[in-house]
């Protein structure tokens, strides 16, 4: 009987320890099924609603209900994450100017206007991702992968007037040099674009005057 009842006190005294000391939560579970993407997804997001500044790893991870560690398993740091933004972006704008240039079926002129269409209407939707990729662009230090994006982005308007050279439509000479003014008009545009200072022509008028503009001073044959 006395041991019956020493069990039971102790029984008692651990249930009331038990109360007294406090539980530590559980840490949120890491698993979130593609985190990076989850990730990049949610910092597009907060860039575009309120730019660059609003990015933060913290902040990211209380939106996507995970520990504040987990995001290191991808961006050890914040500029990591906005290194992957813009290959994010150079790769997205890459596809939509390949998508372009694909179209064989179409003349030089038609080709070189719709990819010039490709690369206004995505600066047009993604307009803080567009000037995080040019920043990223800027920075001394460019990592090999995002290098490697933004050649290939960019790699398309020099194919279209190289075909255009081969054929005697255009001048020769270095098709980089003969695309980076036509970027360079497009970016204008763009900028011009986005400050409101375009006012009396929709783009979609503009732009093709601007190609035409350029083909004409590049053009074998003048008029």
């Amino acid at each position: 009987m006395a041991s019956l009842l020493s069990m039971t006190t102790c029984c008692e005294f651990f249930q009331r320890r038990c109360k007294l000391l406090p539980v530590k939560p559980s840490p949120r579970p890491y698993h979130h099924g593609n985190l990076r993407q989850a990730l990049l997804r949610a910092a597009e997001t907060a860039l575009e609603s309120g730019g660059v500044q609003d990015l933060s790893l913290r902040e990211l991870s209380r939106e996507l209900g995970v520990s504040h560690a987990s995001p290191q398993r991808h961006f050890a740091t914040r500029q990591d994450l906005i290194d992957a933004l813009a290959i994010m972006g150079f790769e997205r704008l890459g596809a939509v100017m390949a998508k372009a240039a694909a179209a064989r079926t179409q003349d030089f002129n038609s080709r070189l206007t719709k990819a010039a269409f490709a690369y206004v209407g995505f600066a047009l939707k993604h307009p803080a991702l567009f000037a995080l990729m040019y920043e990223a662009k800027r920075r001394p230090g460019m990592r090999p992968e995002l290098r490697t994006a933004l050649i290939s982005a960019f790699s398309h308007i020099p194919g279209i007037l190289k075909e255009g050279q081969q054929s005697g439509k255009i001048v020769p000479g270095d098709p980089d040099r003969l695309a980076l003014t036509l970027g360079a008009a497009l970016h204008g545009l763009v900028a011009m674009s986005i400050e409101g200072k375009i006012k009396g022509a929709p783009l979609k008028t503009i732009v093709p005057e601007t190609v035409q503009h350029l083909l004409h001073g590049l053009s074998t044959t003048k008029s």
